[in-house]
């Protein structure tokens, strides 16, 4: 037994004979018939000692047990999933196949004149302009010409229309449309059934 436990023992048991001897004093002032039966005298002088004995003995292991109960684990926050790429990837792969896009997009261009380039340009802008409006709606998110003077009212969207050149004040803005940006409202992409969707092309290869 450790030297820290000894007053602990002797605090209890000075309390449990001062709570058997008061069981005696009020058993004998009103029940004085109690303390005829050696089992009920037995009862009251012992019960006390024992329960408080108990309780500073039993203690340490109560303590350590729940000093040793396991830590609730804190539950991982869930890993975002990767964005899907498949739709990028077969719109790419329908501008390749009608118009040859990554083939012009990633030919190296300086070795041909300006006429070589310009008529090659005019035949991929055809199919790539057919393929894109098959693929993907789109509609000018303001309507107007190049300069022309449009109006920008109050509660825009920054995300929709951005404002260049001197900004200063507060909406309702007016000013010269530079471009009259784009907005998707409807997409139809072909599905590639059993195509591996990062093959933007297969390769060709020809026998003789």
């Amino acid at each position: 037994m450790s030297n820290s436990r000894i007053p602990a023992l002797f605090l209890a048991l000075v309390l449990g004979v001062v709570v058997a001897g008061g069981n005696v004093f009020l058993a004998q002032r009103f029940a004085p018939e109690l303390l005829a039966s050696p089992m009920i005298l037995a009862w009251l002088v012992g019960a006390p000692i024992a329960l408080v004995l108990a309780s500073v003995v039993h203690r340490p292991a109560i303590v350590s047990a729940a000093v040793a109960a396991p830590e609730p684990v804190a539950r991982a926050a869930p890993v975002p999933s990767a964005p899907d790429d498949t739709p990028a990837l077969r719109l790419l792969a329908a501008l390749q196949a009608d118009g040859r896009l990554v083939d012009f997009l990633l030919e190296n261009v300086e070795g041909y004149s300006d006429e070589q380039i310009g008529a090659a340009a005019r035949g991929i802008h055809e199919a790539t302009r057919k393929a894109l409006r098959e693929c993907i709606v789109l509609e000018p998110i303001i309507n107007g010409r190049e300069d022309e003077e449009v109006a920008v009212s109050e509660g825009f969207d920054n995300g929709a229309v951005r404002l260049v050149g001197n900004v200063h004040g507060d909406p309702p803005f007016r000013g010269a449309l530079k471009h009259g940006g784009w907005r998707a409202t409807a997409v139809t992409l072909p599905v590639r059934r059993g195509q591996d969707e990062r093959v933007i092309a297969p390769a060709e290869v020809e026998i003789a």
